[in-house]
Formats: structure tokens, C-alpha cells, sequence
């Protein structure tokens, strides 16, 4: 899918963990529930860091290109390492190591331990990198071109600390879920996580598939693209994504939202 898809996606996957949470006794503060589904926005971008065109990858100007570069060799590395008889041969690394399960719950994993032992500000690092993104998922159309990089920057370092502050007031959430002391923020890297599992659900329905259970063998494939049957398939920034999944994240998300809030 396309960038504006899987931000949507990952906003309506945390709306709806806030649903689920409410309905088992464990109700999200409302900061937790704007935060998370930024934050969620946000890391549903993040998997696509191996590929040059992605918005993830001139969304942080040199820096980020650089990276994808990295990213990018080391993931084809790890392919051409990994691969059994039955995976074809490739030129990069795309789709691959990035687009796993054990990749999401690491990176998940280290934010998590990065916030809680690295202050307040890793914790405002993290919310800069993922608000970033999450602006550049959702408002595609007034971020594009270079010029417009400094603004989106400022505008997410800006919504960091003030969300970073409102959290950090008793009961609105920094220690939500996790509760003993020092476990502040511990529950940051769960919409990390879910951010990237949602992008790989999404690229899954697409016509590649997607790898999402590497490195568990599937026949003679270890690098299975993992997706539903091949007529149900459809192309990235195909009418599928636009018309009818993209309203439908609003939907779900909006609704997801109500209950998590209990207004319905």
C-alpha cells in the first residue's frame, strides 16, 4: 500500500486497541489514545525504510536517505544469507527483512527500552520521529515538496513536548498499563509494534505479498510473501486502496475511537 493507506491503517489499529482496552478494564487516558495513534500513524511508515522512494526515506532530508541506504544493503544481505532453494533471486532488499514479525517486535522492544531508560529525552526523540512520519502519512497532500520539510519538523517538535508535558501530568498516562515505578512510557513501543505489523498486513494484500513470518520456513520458501488468494489481491494506489480501504480505516477508526473514549 501506499504511504497515506498505511498511516490511516496504523491510526485505526491503536483507536481500536483503545476500544479493546476500555471494554477489558484498562481505558486509555485520552493523551495515550491521541499519542499512540500518531505514534501508530507514524511507525505504519517506518517498514518501508529499505525502499528509496518511500516517504520515510526524504522524510528526515540526508539523514534518512542515508539510512535507507544501510537499510537497505543490510536487508539484501540478510536475504541472500537466509534464502532457501525456492525463494527467487533479487537485486535489493525491499520488502524483506524490514517487513517481518521479529523485525517489528524489535524495534517495538528497543523503543520500549529506550524510553525507560533513557529519560525524557529519548522519549521526546521517539515522539519527534514518529510524529514526523505520522505528518507526513496523513497530510501527504500539504507536505509535499522539499521546502516544506522544516515545517513539518518544527510542527512535530512542537507537538512533542506539549503531548510529552500533557502525558506527564498524574493520570494522564505515562505510566498507563505498565504501572510500577520506573516503568514510565514502557508502553511506547506497543503502537511501534503494531504500526509495523499493520504495514505488513496492508503490503500483504497487495499483488508481492508480503514476508511477514520470516524466518519461519514455509515448503521450500523462506521468504514466503504471505497474502490472501490471488484474485483478492490488488495493486498499490490501485482504486481498492483509495475508494474503499482508506474510508474504511476512517471508519473503523472513528468508531474505534468513540468506544475507547465511551461515547459509545
Amino acid at each position: 500500500m501506499m504511504g497515506p493507506a498505511h498511516s490511516l491503517s496504523g491510526a485505526a489499529a491503536w483507536l481500536g486497541v483503545g476500544a479493546a482496552a476500555a471494554a477489558a478494564g484498562h481505558t486509555m487516558p485520552w493523551p495515550v489514545l491521541l499519542t499512540g495513534a500518531l505514534i501508530c500513524a507514524g511507525a505504519a511508515l517506518a517498514p518501508d525504510l529499505d525502499h528509496k522512494a518511500a516517504t520515510i526515506s526524504r522524510a528526515f532530508g540526508p539523514v534518512s536517505r542515508g539510512l535507507c541506504e544501510i537499510v537497505d544493503k543490510l536487508s539484501y544481505a540478510v536475504y541472500k544469507g537466509t534464502r532457501k532453494p525456492g525463494d527467487p533471486r533479487r537485486s535489493g532488499g525491499h520488502r524483506t527483512l524490514t517487513h517481518t514479525w521479529l523485525w517489528a517486535v524489535l524495534i517495538g522492544g528497543g523503543a520500549s527500552v529506550l524510553a525507560v531508560t533513557g529519560g525524557r529525552w529519548a522519549v521526546l526523540g521517539l515522539l519527534f520521529v514518529h510524529l514526523v512520519l505520522a505528518i507526513e502519512g496523513l497530510l501527504w497532500r500539504a507536505t509535499r515538496g522539499q521546502s516544506s520539510d522544516v515545517l513539518v519538523w518544527l510542527l512535530a517538535a512542537a507537538c512533542a513536548w506539549i503531548l510529552a508535558g500533557v502525558l506527564d501530568q498524574p493520570g494522564n498516562g505515562s505510566g498507563w498499563l505498565f504501572t510500577e515505578p520506573g516503568q514510565e512510557y514502557l508502553w511506547l513501543g506497543l503502537p511501534i509494534v503494531l504500526g509495523a505489523l499493520v504495514h505488513d498486513i496492508g503490503d500483504a494484500l497487495t499483488i508481492s505479498g508480503c514476508p511477514i513470518l520470516w524466518p519461519i520456513p514455509i515448503g521450500k520458501k523462506r521468504w514466503y510473501p504471505l497474502g490472501p488468494p490471488k484474485m483478492m489481491r490488488f495493486r498499490a494506489g490501485s482504486w481498492v486502496e483509495l475508494k474503499v480501504l482508506m474510508p474504511a480505516f476512517m471508519l473503523l477508526g472513528g468508531v474505534g475511537g468513540a468506544a475507547a473514549l465511551n461515547v459509545i
